[in-house]
């Protein structure tokens, strides 16, 4: 049966509404997802601002991939990993910017999920003002929580993730989400700083699609 929710429904009463249906459930995953939309707002927040705030152009380094770094790049990357690495949740980031992935340092509780993620995709686009989002995807760990992370925690095929998104910032923020109970988008209301769902179960239309990328 398909769950139903009223309109005005934040992220987190979504979260809290949903976890109670899942047996086992400790919180941990809906801490998580309340930080990734702490990264994800703040890094609207600069992305609208960019231009005066001089964040604009490259920083002259070259990440992993061979790509330049945008300041931007660099600002969203430190921000998911500061709004990860101390909830006691993550044990592992596994960033597209960073050659190694960065492990939860030992001040804080390694926890039970590790997460991959590209903080801002298309950041070439950024001096022309076009659409940008962050990619990510959670895996839950298979070495012992507590400890320190391993590789095989995070090197895994996509059919293990638990959970995945994105988050496009465009004329409006849209944050999406993918779990065992279906994929929902959230949209950020900038006055209220709260991510409201937006687009309940959104699915695959029944018609046979065929797309491409001339690119």
């Amino acid at each position: 049966m398909t769950q139903q929710f009223e309109e005005g429904t934040t992220l987190d009463r979504f979260l809290m509404e949903t976890l109670q249906s899942q047996a086992g459930a400790t919180g941990q995953f809906v801490d998580l997802v309340q930080g990734i939309a702490l990264a994800a707002k703040m890094i609207s927040s600069r992305v609208n601002r960019a231009g005066l705030g001089g964040l604009y152009g490259a920083t002259g380094d070259v990440n992993v991939q061979g790509e330049f770094v945008q300041k931007l790049d660099r600002y969203s990357n430190d921000t998911f990993k500061r709004a990860l690495e101390h909830r006691g949740h993550t044990c592992m980031i596994v960033s597209e910017e960073d050659e190694e992935p960065t492990l939860v340092p030992t001040q804080w509780h390694s926890g039970r999920y590790a997460v991959t993620v590209d903080p801002l995709d298309g950041s070439s686009n950024i001096d022309c003002n076009a659409t940008i989002g962050t990619i990510f995807g959670i895996f839950r760990r298979k070495s012992e929580e507590g400890k320190p992370a391993e590789l095989a925690d995070a090197l895994r095929p996509g059919r293990e993730l638990i959970s995945a998104g994105y988050v496009v910032y465009g004329a409006g923020t849209v944050l999406v989400l993918a779990t065992s109970l279906g994929v929902h988008g959230f949209t950020l209301d900038p006055m209220i700083g709260e991510f409201f769902l937006s687009h309940p179960q959104i699915q695959s239309p029944a018609e046979k699609t065929y797309s491409c990328n001339d690119g």
